[in-house]
């Protein structure tokens, strides 16, 4: 044993105090970083998995988002194309009324060419209003005092009116009769009872002589009788029940529906199929299918058309006899 003259007996315990808690204070801290460490890297998953969630919830939103501005463009799309279309039809109409008003001014120009000498002499009136063309013809030139049948000087101004009339495809033609307030003379009462029969037979003869004369459509023609209801002037005075004695011939469009056009029928046909082979079996066809098949067949010229019109104060029969 080598002797230490440095040793002191005094510090021995403490030394070994010392060197016995270095481990444990050692483990303590290593124990320590050690939970200090796993709260952290807990925290740090619960923090990453709230920002996943919260991202989640974004991208949601997002696809939300999309999908309804997509739905709002669409829709936008939609009624672009429905305000193009309506456009393009209201540019149609435009044009086909600026055509129509075109088409009656030249109607209103050829009768005023062709019928000028009675214009002038007062005989016949044109009007034009509202897409109507109106010829207002006193019963003098056409018909003898009394009379229904028309005369020769009649048959002249007929033809003439007819000529023009007889372009004219697309209008209806209403003609109509009409008579003064006086009541049928006793030796006329035989054949017209009252004022309606001779305002209707004028109408009709002159629809006849329209069709067979002048080659005007039967299918546009339509005879009135107004009778003395409808005057124009006073019954008072000899001039005015003159104006009222008178034939009138009105032009107004025709209701009638124009034939499809073959291309259009078939694509409206195919359509209709595609609609049907898409829906149940049982499914009825669409009406407008319907309808679109019926109006490929052309419609039948009618025959004129007599009929007598009667207002409200026309309840009690006139009295027959001049």
């Amino acid at each position: 044993m080598n002797y230490n003259p440095n040793y002191d007996p005094s510090t021995a315990p403490l030394a070994l105090k010392q060197r016995s808690n270095g481990p444990w204070i050692v483990a303590f801290l290593a124990a320590a970083a050690a939970g200090v460490g796993g709260y952290w890297l807990h925290q740090g998953r619960q923090n990453a998995r709230q920002d996943a969630a919260a991202a989640t919830q974004r991208a949601q939103a997002a696809e939300e988002a999309k999908t309804e501005l997509t739905a709002k463009v669409e829709k936008l799309e939609s009624e672009k194309a429905e305000l193009s279309t309506a456009k393009d039809e209201l540019s149609k109409d435009v044009q086909a009324k600026t055509g129509e008003l075109e088409q009656l001014k030249g109607t209103y120009n050829q009768l005023e060419e062709k019928m000028k000498d009675e214009i002038s002499k007062g005989d016949i009136r044109l009007s034009q209003s509202g897409g109507k063309l109106r010829v207002d013809m006193v019963d003098k030139i056409l018909f003898d005092s009394g009379e229904a049948v028309i005369s020769k000087r009649g048959e002249g101004v007929l033809a003439r009116v007819g000529a023009v009339l007889a372009t004219m495809d697309d209008k209806q033609i209403q003609v109509s009769g009409h008579t003064d307030s006086n009541p049928i003379s006793d030796k006329l009462a035989t054949q017209f009872p009252t004022n309606w029969e001779l305002s209707v037979t004028r109408a009709v003869n002159v629809v006849r002589f329209l069709e067979e004369k002048a080659s005007v459509p039967p299918k546009n023609l339509t005879a009135t009788g107004y009778g003395q209801y409808h005057p124009i002037a006073s019954n008072k005075s000899a001039a005015g029940r003159a104006r009222n004695r008178r034939i009138e011939i009105l032009l107004t469009p025709s209701l009638a529906p124009k034939a499809i056009a073959k291309a259009k029928l078939k694509e409206a046909e195919a359509e209709a199929a595609q609609a049907q082979a898409d829906k149940p079996a049982k499914t009825e066809k669409p009406a407008k299918t319907t309808q679109l098949v019926k109006a490929e067949k052309p419609a039948k010229a009618s025959k004129p058309k007599a009929a007598v019109g009667r207002s409200k104060d026309s309840k009690s029969r006139p009295k027959h006899g001049r």
